[in-house]
């Protein structure tokens, strides 16, 4: 069976991208610090759009949708469920909710994992919702004509628990002992989850969650403010491509897991980037009109309402919708579209 050996991978020699990435996100992660304490309250705002943005995203990406206003009560007022999509949206939720107010103390084992699955499926009939797989589980592609190709087989079912218990174990060693660099260490620990796929369902959004757990118990807290979640559905496609290269040879531990640490690297820094960008925002205290001006002036090319609300969480939908209309008119802005379509310009 696969060995586990983090030491092995402590001994490489990490190209200047890696560690020049691993050195910016300690860097932004300084400045995070710094912000949060300085303006608590206005940053506090970002907390509910970072939550529903992650529990719409990661599903998402799996083909779970619903109405955005449902999203948005499903990820905020605890509403019941109405079909099978928001129940297990908001089984999302739920464990989004427990990683954020008690990821301290969840420690990462098989048995902790194993929790956070049945709550995933804690709105629904699911008899193996907490339980390793029963069954094989395939990693395929699909194809315009078609055909569909098997890219990945996981482990076996019989492999499954061992064989998570034994990832834990190395990673809270190599951690607990300060032995590999956390930033090496999260992203090779979520890229062993998915080859050994230990669940019938759900793989893939328990990855993304226990992304987010990982970072928090390294003290780092971009995700609480700006959704990992969003930016991985934003290029999916960037996400499983580095995630296939990296699995390439890795039942016989011949695989390079440096596609996918770069890949998850650079969502992490850039969502740290997002991050100060949105605190300048709401750092100095200026009219709906001026801040959405601001917010404006920082995007290229088309843009729609809801990019400036996600900039701008402070203001409410129709003093964003105003200073929308007051800057068409002034013609610092052009409008295109209808509706859902409607999207602006800079004409600056």
């Amino acid at each position: 069976m696969r060995d586990f050996n983090y030491s092995l991978i402590r001994e490489n020699k990490w190209d200047s991208e890696v560690l020049e990435l691993i050195a910016a996100i300690y860097k932004e992660a300084g400045k995070q610090e710094m912000y949060l304490k300085r303006r608590p309250e206005e940053l506090e705002k970002l907390v509910n759009i970072a939550k529903i943005q992650s529990t719409e995203a990661s599903n998402a990406i799996e083909g779970i949708v619903t109405t955005d206003t449902r999203i948005r009560q499903l990820a905020l007022e605890k509403t019941t469920p109405k079909n099978r999509d928001e129940q297990e949206i908001a089984g999302y939720r739920d464990v989004l909710g427990i990683i954020h107010e008690s990821f301290d103390t969840i420690p990462i084992t098989q048995n902790y994992i194993l929790q956070l699955h049945k709550v995933l499926y804690s709105y629904m009939n699911n008899p193996v919702a907490g339980r390793t797989k029963t069954v094989q589980n395939y990693i395929t592609a699909s194809y315009p004509d078609g055909h569909s190709e098997t890219l990945f087989t996981p482990l076996a079912p019989n492999e499954t628990p061992d064989a998570l218990d034994r990832l834990c174990e190395e990673y809270n060693r190599v951690i607990g002992n300060m032995e590999l660099e956390p930033l090496i260490a999260i992203p090779v620990f979520i890229h062993d989850f998915l080859c050994i796929h230990p669940f019938n369902d759900g793989n893939g959004r328990m990855s993304r969650l226990l992304t987010t757990l990982l970072l928090y118990r390294n003290r780092f807290y971009v995700g609480k403010y700006i959704s990992l979640e969003a930016k991985i559905a934003k290029n999916k496609d960037l996400y499983y491509d580095a995630l296939y290269e990296s699995q390439i040879g890795w039942h016989e531990g011949t695989d390079d897991p440096v596609p996918f640490i770069k890949y998850l690297l650079g969502t992490i820094l850039s969502a740290y980037r997002d991050f100060e960008d949105r605190f300048a925002l709401v750092e100095i205290k200026r009219s709906a009109l001026d801040t959405v001006r601001l917010a404006a002036q920082s995007k290229i090319g088309a843009f729609n309402k809801q990019d400036i609300r996600e900039l701008c969480p402070s203001l409410s939908v129709s003093s964003i919708e105003g200073a929308l209309r007051k800057l068409v008119a002034s013609g610092e802005l052009k409008r295109e579209g209808k509706g859902k379509n409607t999207c602006y310009f800079r004409t600056r």
